[in-house]
């Protein structure tokens, strides 16, 4: 996973019910880390906040805030969206949590060499036709 995506598969993951139980620590602290890096940003913070009552809506503008304010490569965000993804992944059922958030990832980039698959993309709402 990229950077962006692990910090994002991290607060949906931990905002979640059941992760939420499981690590409510580590998710705090990832969250205050990142409040941290969007201080004085209002729209930014109002992204983290909408981010978690609805992650689906507010994953692409949270996505492009993260990235304005660096939090892809801030190494200590980082280093706590990773322990938080480790905490989720060793609760039963966390995996899966971790799978189905990842998967929900919209607009998530990718960079590297091999082979990939993607599966199971559902786009809902209007098209145009060409």
């Amino acid at each position: 996973m990229d950077p962006i995506t692990i910090i994002l598969a991290a607060l949906v993951a931990g905002a979640g019910k059941a992760a939420g139980d499981a690590a409510p620590d580590a998710y705090k602290g990832l969250k205050a880390l990142i409040q941290k890096k969007f201080a004085g940003k209002p729209v930014a913070e109002a992204m983290l906040e909408e981010h978690e009552k609805d992650p689906e809506t507010y994953a692409a503008p949270l996505k492009k805030n993260l990235v304005e304010a660096g939090a892809d490569e801030d190494e200590e965000i980082l280093k706590a969206a990773q322990e938080l993804l480790n905490q989720v992944k060793e609760q039963p059922g966390g995996q899966q949590i971790i799978n189905q958030t990842v998967s929900n990832v919209k607009y998530a980039a990718t960079s590297g060499s091999g082979n990939a698959s993607i599966s199971g993309i559902t786009e809902h709402g209007t098209s145009k036709d060409s």
